[in-house]
């Protein structure tokens, strides 16, 4: 008689984090608010199924070196091919930028211009406030921090939003980037709005766009040892 070869059930869609260096707790606290299963993403494995995968901040150096080491950065090129959507955030931004000022591109998945540490050091960084219409109807609080500039967009990027002269977030179809680190504060308004892009829809789908729960350290609950 033949062996009995379980069935697996198939795992709900879930949204990935990168997980080689940077922000990933504050990320899956968002994400866990929001009621989306979420998981960390070390190995090529763990991106076979996952429905997006966000690109923490971080040091974008270290992190691009780590993922060639392990040969992340192509099977993150493949899998943006079969459908996965991709969010990178500060660092991330930087990443998946097709263009960066004075040194050579790293993923190169959506047509924007990127100056690394646009507004100076880290003694420069800042918060602010503001409105982002296909986000949130609310103002949402921006939080910046050594952070790059997007200075131009190609074809076929839209623009979400802009404050002065730089460009602070923008979309293609398939890749969400914004600057600053909304994972850094209350606003669950942007994670929403990647859930939503990666088709999945959160617990939450109409809640506010601020946790009033949420405190700068609620993410430290998730946090463990590799």
């Amino acid at each position: 008689m033949s062996p009995v070869i379980p069935i697996r059930a198939p795992r709900a869609p879930e949204i990935g984090i990168l997980d080689l260096q940077g922000g990933i707790q504050e990320h899956l606290d968002h994400l866990e608010r929001l009621g989306i299963d979420a998981r960390r993403v070390k190995t090529a494995d763990a991106l076979s199924d996952v429905a997006g995968l966000i690109l923490p901040g971080g040091e974008s150096t270290c992190i691009a070196r780590l993922l060639a080491i392990f040969g992340l950065d192509q099977v993150i090129l493949r899998e943006v091919r079969r459908g996965m959507k991709l969010w990178g955030t500060c660092a991330g931004t930087i990443l998946v930028a097709k263009t960066l000022v004075g040194e050579p591109a790293h993923l190169g998945l959506i047509d924007i211009t990127v100056e690394r540490n646009g507004f100076g050091s880290q003694l420069d960084s800042f918060a602010a406030e503001a409105a982002i219409p296909k986000v949130s109807p609310d103002p949402i609080p921006l939080t910046f921090i050594r952070a790059p500039k997007i200075t131009h967009v190609g074809p076929g990027v839209e623009i979400l939003l802009q404050i002065d002269d730089y460009i602070a977030a923008a979309e293609s179809p398939d890749i969400l980037v914004t600057v600053f680190h909304p994972e850094l504060t209350p606003c669950l308004a942007l994670h929403r709005y990647f859930a939503g892009k990666c088709g999945l829809t959160p617990q939450k789908a109409d809640g506010p766009a601020l946790d009033p729960s949420w405190k700068t350290t609620s993410w430290t609950r998730l946090a463990r040892l590799p």
